[in-house]
């Protein structure tokens, strides 16, 4: 029975032979995946894998969640609606969420 520890996904499990003609399992940490746009599913530039939770994202509205031009169509449309040019039916589904988190504010 492995560790609790290495029970979770977190780690990766590799079989090996050992030099006398066992199998064993070695765990090793996963790493983490570059993050997406949550629209458009683009990797997100300006965000590295080192460092602390700061590093990794981007100071402005919706970073680290959604690449620039993503962004930028948001806050197009969250302004439209707004106004009353457009209506939330007109909006993909992925766009509304982050369209009447925009709104809200």
């Amino acid at each position: 029975m492995p560790k609790p520890m290495h029970r979770s996904t977190s780690f990766k499990r590799m079989s090996r032979v050992t030099p006398t003609g066992r199998n064993v399992v070695h765990y090793r940490r996963a790493k983490g995946s570059m993050p997406h746009c949550a629209i458009c599913r683009k990797e997100l530039s300006g965000i590295s894998m080192k460092g602390g939770k700061s590093r990794k994202t981007t100071s402005r509205l919706f970073g680290g969640t959604l690449c620039a031009k993503c962004t930028a169509d948001v806050i197009k449309m969250g302004s439209r609606i707004e106004q009353g040019d457009m209506k939330l039916d007109d909006i993909s589904i992925k766009q509304r969420t982050f369209v009447l988190q925009l709104v809200a504010h």
